[in-house]
């Protein structure tokens, strides 16, 4: 089974072992007060899954106005540095390559997070959602419409967080702008009623984002930046899809063959959308032919979808999720035609080891 498209080696600004990636995931470990990676929960977790051909890891706030989870580890103070470079160390220790991803989640957010004080947002429209506090889930506010000055700070956030992500011995970075959260409000038109030089027209809802990808280049070589989309998301994470939606996404695709990135990481929907007006269903094969470089796609993939949509062309690289979860070993599990075990979703965000760094090697269970 060594022959599988996924188990092929990679080599077009990054050089991977084969083509399978650990998608992000949240996993809510961090539960100390700065919010710090640790040794005994961080490090063997990312490292179990080294023999991936590129790790992602979970998003990573860049401030403390980003933060929208509880024990989510941050990537914008001095702790947080030296917390990462035990994990990247020991993923390179082992011939892993990781990136961390860059994380803000505007309006996705409560103000028990941020001292009382709203969290931020294209505009103050309530995406009517949950957010889960330290408390437990709470219903979704209506947000702070960022000022150009809010704007501005949030540019530099990414600029100092991708220079902290160097400092901290990651291989790259990827830019988080899926999933409902900042830069995903600032491209949809339900979350982005501006009238300034940031809403309206699709460039002008792109604007933010290209500011971030260009200040974060100049700290950060392009080729060691990715960035990661989820075109047809609707009615999840407060966005809905309109007529510009797909447009804006093609536009942002487009351009960015201008750039020399890692990577672009799209979605497939993660609900159906077959009956959804101006939705696309089938992501990868819409949206490979716009793209010029390196298209990594996830959301569902196993092994035999994950071959044929890199066999068929239609990407380069598959991020798998759940599945790497509960199988620290997946890529062998791959190469050996092992069973996938199953995970619990009951420990996905829970404190401690359990769910998290306690589930075996096949090579070990059996």
């Amino acid at each position: 089974m060594s022959d599988q498209a996924l188990l092929t080696p990679f080599h077009k600004n990054l050089d991977l072992k084969n083509r399978v990636v650990m998608a992000p995931m949240t996993r809510s470990r961090a539960a100390n007060d700065g919010n710090v990676p640790t040794e005994d929960l961080h490090v063997p977790y990312y490292t179990q899954r080294a023999s991936a051909g590129l790790i992602i890891t979970e998003g990573s706030q860049v401030s403390k106005d980003a933060v929208g989870y509880i024990n989510t580890a941050g990537i914008h103070s001095k702790e947080q540095v030296e917390g990462w470079k035990n994990v990247t160390k020991s993923v390179h220790d082992k011939g892993g390559k990781i990136f961390i991803q860059l994380w803000h989640v505007g309006r996705m957010s409560h103000p028990d997070f941020h001292d009382g004080q709203l969290p931020l947002a294209p505009s103050a429209l309530n995406p009517n959602a949950k957010s889960y506090t330290p408390e437990g889930f709470k219903d979704t506010v209506t947000p702070k419409a960022m000022t150009l000055e809010d704007i501005k700070q949030t540019v530099t956030d990414f600029k100092n967080a991708a220079i902290n992500a160097v400092e901290a011995g990651f291989d790259g970075v990827e830019i988080h702008s899926s999933n409902g959260y900042l830069f995903h409000q600032f491209f949809n038109g339900t979350s982005n009623h501006r009238t300034d030089e940031y809403g309206g027209s699709i460039e002008n809802r792109t604007r933010f984002f290209f500011e971030v990808l260009d200040t974060v280049k100049q700290v950060i070589p392009q080729e060691k930046i990715g960035v990661r989309f989820n075109p047809s998301l609707n009615g999840m994470f407060g966005i809905t899809l309109d007529e510009d939606t797909i447009p804006t996404f093609e536009y942002l695709i487009k351009k960015l063959n201008d750039y020399n990135l890692a990577y672009v990481h799209l979605s497939e929907p993660f609900n159906d959308v077959s009956d959804v007006p101006f939705a696309v269903e089938h992501i990868a094969k819409h949206f490979r032919p716009l793209y010029n470089g390196t298209l990594m796609i996830n959301a569902g993939f196993d092994q035999d979808s994950g071959n044929k949509v890199i066999e068929e062309g239609n990407a380069d690289l598959v991020a798998f999720g759940k599945p790497f979860i509960s199988n620290p070993d997946l890529v062998a599990r791959f190469k050996n035609n092992y069973p996938i075990a199953d995970w619990d979703s009951d420990t996905f965000y829970t404190p401690g080891k359990e769910g998290y760094t306690d589930y075996p090697f096949y090579s070990e269970e059996n």
